[in-house]
């Protein structure tokens, strides 16, 4: 009974991460796409760009299953200053930035995927989201990030539609 528990958890797990691929593909796609031009464009009546809102999905990830955790991010401080929640953008975002942001957006997965299965994730912070979910763990943080990246999935997609 306790190993059909346990199963059943990686399993979720390795769903969630899936989607959370499938989730970084497409926007990896997406920024492959666009110059650099149009990725530092903000359209009239928004508030960032595409590569703000494509950084912030990776900076975000990073913040709510490493740093909750207690343990070293993948990204830099700088990174995080740029474009953690509440930020906007406020410079010309140069093709080596969009370049390492590429590179990030997989890269980060694999390395939640190494960590996740190494058990490494043990003293999380529970964290309340301005959606009014509370996290409690680091597994209840990716989730929440596959939902965190839709929407701003969604606003890419948007703001595709003006630049």
């Amino acid at each position: 009974m306790e190993n059909d528990y346990f199963y059943k958890k990686i399993r979720k797990m390795q769903e969630t991460l899936e989607l959370t691929r499938t989730s970084r593909k497409i926007v990896s796609q997406m920024l492959a796409g666009y110059t650099l031009e149009q990725l530092n464009k903000i359209p009239e009546g928004y508030n960032n760009n595409l590569i703000w809102n494509i950084a912030h999905i990776v900076v975000v990830q990073q913040m709510l299953v490493y740093k909750l955790s207690g343990m070293p991010m993948m990204i830099s401080d700088e990174m995080v200053e740029k474009y953690k929640k509440g930020t906007k953008p406020e410079h010309i975002v140069t093709q080596a930035e969009v370049d390492e942001i590429q590179t990030l957006l997989m890269e980060t997965i694999n390395q939640t995927e190494t960590d996740l299965q190494n058990k490494n994730f043990t003293n999380y912070q529970e964290y309340p989201t301005s959606a009014g979910i509370v996290l409690k763990s680091a597994s209840e943080a990716m989730a929440f990030n596959d939902f965190h990246e839709g929407l701003h999935i969604g606003i890419i997609m948007s703001i595709r539609k003006f630049i």
